[in-house]
């Protein structure tokens, strides 16, 4: 699933705002459009899909995912970098608002659901949903964190004996029980906020997930948690499209756009910097020991 991202330093004066009403160069109409609290950019309708909801862009999530989606609930979210990355994707196809579905994360990447445009939800690119599911090119590296109790000593040598903590489904999920081999059982929750808890209440002893997701729960925490590692996977973050979607390459087009143009870079350091609070570039690295 999801993991510590390249974050790209640049200094962006101001916040990002509403866009209520714009032109394209062309002059087509954009007053009617809303995204939510999102700047967008490019121009109005120059991309063209055949989208799943009229004058929508249908997304699947999986709600929460603070910094990724700011809401708890899917009419409630108005910015985060993968909202806000939806809703350029939207607006430069001439689509006025995007449609936000949440969804449990095994389901979105199961291949199983299929009405939807695409699926933003920290997913990491890997042969088997590619399999299933089509992808994007990658738009956000990842790793994956390791999260103990601020009063514990967890690290490499010793992680494999303690109690493992994992989200269903995840690419944590199977780095733990192929990789690292844990000596105990290794315990999957259904969402991020409950695996956190369980750790705090002493149920597990460290939190293996992606580390764009761990770094905002030691301050949200108040020193209660700690990161203290992350291992690299050489993976990345990619939009998930159903298979076969006739949308796949003009989709792609425009999130290179995104990259390209800096689109992506901005978003990561107003949503994903607020919410990490830290530098994922300084967190240790950690190998798999020995033996594991």
């Amino acid at each position: 699933m999801r993991a510590a991202a390249a974050i790209v330093s640049l200094a962006l004066s101001g916040a990002l705002v509403v866009a209520t009403a714009a032109c394209d160069q062309d002059g087509s109409d954009a007053s009617e459009a809303h995204y939510g609290d999102c700047e967008v950019s490019g121009r109005y309708g120059e991309f063209h899909l055949s989208p799943e909801t009229a004058g929508a862009l249908t997304v699947k999530t999986t709600l929460p995912a603070p910094g990724w989606w700011n809401g708890d609930a899917p009419d409630s979210v108005k910015s985060g970098y993968e909202y806000c990355m939806a809703a350029n994707i939207a607006y430069r196809s001439g689509l006025d608002r995007v449609k936000v579905e949440n969804a449990p994360f095994p389901e979105v990447v199961s291949g199983r659901t299929k009405d939807f445009d695409l699926a933003l939800a920290q997913i990491t690119i890997t042969p088997g949903r590619s399999r299933v599911a089509d992808f994007s090119p990658p738009y956000l590296s990842s790793t994956l964190g390791v999260l103990i109790r601020d009063d514990e000593n967890v690290g490499a040598d010793n992680i494999r004996d303690v109690r493992i903590g994992v989200a269903e489904g995840t690419t944590g999920d199977s780095f733990v029980e192929d990789r690292l081999k844990p000596t105990k059982p290794v315990t999957a929750f259904a969402n991020d906020p409950e695996m956190v808890t369980a750790l705090e209440e002493g149920r597990i002893d460290a939190v293996v997930h992606d580390t764009t997701i761990l770094l905002a729960y030691p301050q949200k925490r108040e020193g209660r948690v700690r990161l203290v590692g992350q291992y690299r996977t050489d993976q990345g973050y990619g939009a998930l499209y159903p298979k076969g979607s006739p949308d796949r390459r003009e989709l792609d087009r425009i999130i290179k756009q995104l990259i390209d143009d800096g689109t992506l870079a901005k978003l990561s350091v107003v949503y994903l910097g607020a919410a990490f609070g830290q530098d994922p570039a300084k967190i240790p690295y950690f190998t798999v020991a020995a033996g594991s």
